[in-house]
This record gives structure tokens, sequence and C-alpha cells, in this order.
């Protein structure tokens, strides 16, 4: 049986991913075409592509630890496309708010983005993924360098905590913190492997007058 190293690193792998992250997509827009998205259809193609969003990016935060836990490096070549796709999420939740509560005017828009705090911080959100998507490219590592490059895209912790406080505003107004309270503990999840790789590595190699110890 073929390991789970080979099957990442098959010519087909990459296909099927993209496959698999644009089907969300397809079952919403075929959904809207036959009338099954319920008695007010714009406003379930606005939340689903929203939540979508969030689940992408929890699932780009996932993959570093999952690659390290399961000693599958493999995993690391599809961290771009995910990205990617969470942008496209984000961009589709963006344009259908943009579309069918706003019908383009960008002047209401703007108004309602500096009213309604909820949607100013899915609106940052946004803004932030925006230039990671844009240097999501291997040109760009170039141009920018690799360690800055690192630390730009060290963002997207900081677009999973608005995504994730857009997401409880939008819920607090019913009532419902089942799905807010799953989604806050994988990011937290998430984080705290992060913090605590960082501070395994950091007790590991203590800096003694400038030079690497090992403790």
């Amino acid at each position: 049986m073929m390991s789970r190293q080979k099957l990442l690193l098959h010519p087909a792998a990459k296909p099927l991913v993209f496959m698999l992250c644009l089907l969300p997509f397809a079952w919403l827009f075929y959904s809207a075409l036959t009338n099954q998205l319920g008695a007010n259809p714009a406003e379930a193609l606005i939340r689903s592509m929203g939540d979508w969003t969030l689940r992408f990016v929890c699932i780009v935060l996932a993959v570093t630890p999952l690659r390290v836990i399961s000693s599958t490096p493999a995993l690391a070549r599809f961290r771009r496309m995910l990205g990617l796709f969470a942008y496209f999420y984000a961009f589709s939740h963006l344009l259908s708010y943009s579309w069918f509560d706003m019908g383009f005017d960008v002047p209401e828009i703007a108004k309602d983005i500096a009213k309604r705090p909820f949607i100013l911080v899915g609106f940052s959100g946004f803004l932030l993924l925006t230039p990671l998507a844009a240097t999501s490219f291997n040109a760009a590592i170039k141009a920018m360098g690799a360690k800055r490059w690192q630390w730009l895209h060290k963002l997207v912790y900081l677009v999973a905590g608005l995504g994730l406080l857009h997401f409880f505003w939008m819920r607090a107004a019913k009532n419902n913190f089942a799905e807010v309270f799953v989604y806050a503990a994988i990011i937290a999840a998430l984080l705290g492997w992060r913090v605590y790789q960082f501070w395994k590595k950091n007790r590991l190699q203590p800096i003694y007058n400038g030079r690497v110890k090992l403790s």
C-alpha cells in the first residue's frame, strides 16, 4: 500500500484537494440556482460563505501542527492553496454582502461598515488577509525575503481572532453560541500548540552571553 507521504506527493493530490476545496462553493451555487437555500437565500449565502472562510482559516492553521505531529512534511505543499481558498471564500462573503444586502452601493457600504462593529471587524480581517493572498507566490517570497515574508504571514493569527469575533457577534444576535465555542476551542488549541512549540524551543535553546546553550 502506498505510504501517506507518497500519496500526498502524488501528482493528482493537488488537483484533488483543489476540487475538494471548491465543493462548498459549487454546492452553494447550485443550491442558489435551484432555490434550496431556504426562505432567505441571500442571508443563507452570505453566512455560508463566511462560515467557510472561518473553516478554511482553521484548516490553514492546522496544517503545521498536523505536519509535525504526524511526521508528514508533504502536508506543507497544500498550505498555500488552502490559504488562497480562505481568501476566495472571504472575498465571496464580502461580495455576497455587497451585492445582496447593499446592491453595490459603495457609500452605503462604507456607512454600514463604520456603523456596525461586527462588519468593521470582519472587513478588517479581510483587509489583513489580502496582503497574505497577494504574497502567496514564490516571486513575492524572493522579493520580500523569507524572514519578512514569514513575519507578514503571521497576520493569519490576527485574522483568525478577528474572524472569530465577527462570527461571535453575528451569532450573538440570535443568542446562538454553540458553534462559536467550537471554533473558539479549535483556534485556541491551534494557537496554544504554537505557543507551546515556541516555549519549548526557547527552553531547549536558551541564549546566554550571545551563545546558544542546550539546557
